[in-house]
């Protein structure tokens, strides 16, 4: 090809998220189209191009690289430069290049796309029905890599060699599967795998799970980031049985319902935003309200008038779900607590017991990633868990590191966060700390971490509690550590969401977390910025019977409340009176301000829950019985020698304990009072301070009763009001937290 007249040469660089998104094929048909030359190739997390040809020929080209994008791309144009023109007869695409200043962006896992849809359902494609059809505009990308470049040779289908036809498509830069590195097909690609009884099956395994959970089977079924334990949503002997071998008694199961969202389904009420959420990339989970007609077994969510809905993501879900008719329950296949499984021997002797069959899948998976939970607050859907299709996720520092730093979370929900520069990558959902498995797959992540992104940390941010498992783990590492209050990360979270460099109200509410002066916090208030936080208001401390063992027992919680009041506790079981002397004593009954542990109290003195078999169950029930308007309660708030506003629960109690009042009522009760009292706190510290910026963070904040009222009172008192959006308000948000205190400290 003859140069144009008067013609200029460019190096191009881009990072981003421009690998595994079937970038440098876009790149090679857009040079063709504005009729350029040179090349580009894949580097350490980089996209470079060298491409010459007319000058406007090549704006235009630059123009259309951000304009005409794939849809799951999300490039940054790094640099731009004139360099001196070369010999070329055409544009072409080099093989990736493995050296040179990392800049990489990991791929998350990605949902079926709708043209690969088409092919799974045509008779006539040669990948009809095939569990594992894929494009660069679909697929897994982070559970299979195993190093970077994202080139075939570095994934978990490097011991599957494509066939003539894969292949053609693979190395055609024409074709939508050109170096989609998982393309597989029946002929050369994984394969499914149905076991029960201890018995394969080698006719049709997908035919035959399907049957199993006809049957009111529980299904073991292998997926992208790990296995689901799958069966039929509206029988609830299946379920029952489901949640007792798990054993999981109450806590929510997700149900994932076939495709499309338009067909007539009467168990849910979906409103178009949350059509439109369901269907992003990602295929989160989203807390929905059920219907009244619903028949969706009452065992999905007992107590509760919320399920969790998400689509089929993979191929192999499409299938079952198609082929089935009606919703399935796809609930995480793990140990409670633990992350998911991910391993086919390790899930079968590890979960024999709760599953009647397995689906398995020979691609291996690299790493777990679970699936994605929100829930719609304020008008928004909010993250209560991150994981497969949103993490890992990047997120822009507003500061630049001196050192790359690894922040490792709380004990809670973990998740862990690696920083440098001016980037911060969060980890999907590890999960409670407190497992043996849990551990492996922390140290995992982190190694992981450091080879895909070529960053190793060399300075460990951790919680300050003695006693987390992550914070015992980073003082045995050979680094420096760094500590961070557990609300103070809390607070910098949050203040990272309100895009402002002004002071700000942070109300921190959760269960406990190890505060400055040595007690569990967990109602307090902060003013300032991250790195200096002053904490300005906060609950009426009260001693906690047992300690840790009232996130389970609310009963405990409500026990503390009316022995400090000098009360009798109504739903303390019998044979207790150790108990209440060690309380009096201050044995195992550390003091706390804990807002989450005020939510307990109430949840057993309305009796609503009293013991509870997961962390939130209480609070959770409690919110579900908000029925009726509830009268309020003022709560008393007083500025104390210290100068810290503090606020007296005790009326609240009083009102508990008031056998006048119906369940509902006493609910609301208790949602509008302490509502009340945030905006009541906030305009006593803006009086003070005139700060007019509030932002909420916390597991508290869970609670959409409780934040929506919160928020309409403060926005009519003039307020402008923060919740996150980005990262989860709870544990899970913690350790990009700690990396957001930790910088402004460092300033």
């Amino acid at each position: 090809m003859n140069l144009f007249a008067n013609p200029s040469a460019r190096k191009i660089l881009l990072s981003g998220q421009v690998q595994g998104v079937g970038f440098r094929p876009f790149i090679y048909r857009l040079a063709i189209a504005h009729k350029l030359v040179g090349w580009v190739r894949n580097s350490l997390g980089i996209v470079e191009i060298q491409v010459q040809g007319q000058s406007q020929n090549l704006e235009n080209f630059l123009a259309d690289i951000f304009a005409k994008k794939p849809p799951l791309a999300k490039p940054k144009l790094e640099s731009n430069q004139q360099v001196e023109l070369a010999k070329f007869d055409t544009f072409t695409i080099l093989p990736s290049l493995a050296q040179g200043e990392a800049q990489i962006s990991v791929p998350v896992d990605l949902f079926l796309c709708d043209d690969c849809l088409a092919e799974l359902n045509n008779p006539l494609d040669r990948r009809y029905h095939y569990p594992f059809i894929n494009c660069t505009q679909c697929g897994p990308r982070y559970t299979l890599i195993r190093r970077l470049p994202y080139d075939r040779p570095n994934t978990s289908m490097a011991t599957f060699t494509l066939c003539p036809s894969c292949l053609a498509e693979y190395q055609d830069p024409g074709n939508r599967r050109f170096h989609a590195e998982p393309v597989a097909c029946p002929v050369c690609g994984p394969s499914l795998t149905f076991r029960m009884n201890d018995t394969v099956k080698n006719d049709n395994h997908a035919s035959n799970a399907l049957d199993a959970l006809r049957h009111g089977k529980v299904v073991a079924v292998k997926g992208i980031g790990g296995y689901h334990l799958m069966c039929d949503a509206t029988n609830s002997e299946a379920i029952s049985r489901l949640r007792r071998n798990k054993p999981r008694p109450h806590k929510p199961l997700a149900v994932m319902f076939p495709a499309p969202l338009d067909k007539p389904y009467a168990e849910v009420s979906l409103s178009e935003n949350d059509k439109a959420f369901l269907l992003q990339a990602a295929r989160p989970i989203l807390l929905v309200a059920k219907s009244e007609n619903s028949e969706l077994s009452e065992q999905i969510a007992p107590g509760l008038n919320e399920v969790g809905v998400m689509l089929p993501y993979s191929p192999l879900h499409h299938l079952l779900l198609n082929e089935f008719g009606g919703p399935l329950v796809a609930t995480s296949a793990n140990i409670s607590g633990e992350p998911v499984l991910i391993d086919n021997q390790e899930i079968e002797k590890r979960l024999i017991y709760m599953a009647d069959a397995f689906l398995h899948h020979n691609r291996p998976i690299e790493r777990p990633a679970d699936d994605p939970v929100y829930r719609t607050i304020a008008g928004k859907p909010r993250p209560i868990r991150i994981g497969r299709g949103s993490a890992p996720m990047e997120l822009s520092l507003p500061f630049e590191l001196k050192q790359p730093v690894l922040a490792v979370g709380a004990q809670m929900k973990n998740v862990i966060t690696l920083a440098w520069k001016n980037r911060a990558v969060i980890s999907p959902h590890i999960g409670e700390m407190g497992t043996v498995r849990s551990l492996d797959v922390f140290e995992n992540t982190i190694k992981d971490f450091y080879k895909l992104y070529e960053v190793k940390a060399e300075l460990i941010i951790c919680d300050a509690h003695p006693g987390y498992t992550t914070t015992r783990w980073a003082h045995k590492q050979n680094l420096p550590v760094h500590p961070v209050y557990h609300h103070h990360a809390h607070a910098s979270a949050a203040y990272y969401e309100c895009e402002t460099n002004e002071t700000v109200i942070v109300f921190t509410w959760d269960g406990v977390g190890y505060g400055e002066d040595g007690k569990l916090w967990g109602g307090e208030t902060f003013l300032g910025q991250p790195g200096k936080w002053q904490r300005v208001a906060s609950m009426r401390p009260f001693k906690l019977p047992g300690g840790d063992k009232a996130g389970r027992e609310p009963w405990r919680s409500a026990a503390a409340l009316c022995w400090e009041l000098g009360l009798a506790c109504p739903v303390v079981p019998a044979g207790t009176k150790l108990l209440h002397s060690a309380w009096q004593q201050q044995i195992n009954a550390p003091m706390t301000t804990s807002v989450g542990r005020l939510f307990d109290a109430a949840a057993a003195l309305t009796g609503v829950c009293s013991q509870a078999s997961f962390e939130g169950q209480g609070p959770m029930y409690l919110e579900a019985c908000c029925k009726e308007a509830g009268e309020m309660v003022e709560l008393p708030l007083t500025l104390n020698n210290e100068g810290l506003w503090v606020s007296d629960w005790a009326p609240l109690v009083q009102r508990l304990l008031d056998s006048a009042y119906t369940q509902t009522a006493q609910a609301s009760m208790i949602h509008i009072s302490m509502a009340n009292l945030i905006a009541k706190q906030a305009k006593c510290i803006r009086k003070q301070e005139n700060v007019n910026k509030v932002a909420l963070s916390g597991g508290v904040f869970q609670n959409r009763v409780l934040t929506e009222i919160a928020v309409a009172m403060l926005e009519q008192a003039g307020f402008i009001v923060t919740i996150p959006a980005k990262i989860p308000v709870n544990d899970a948000g913690i350790s990009f937290g700690q990396v957001i205190e930790f910088g402004f400290k460092g300033r």
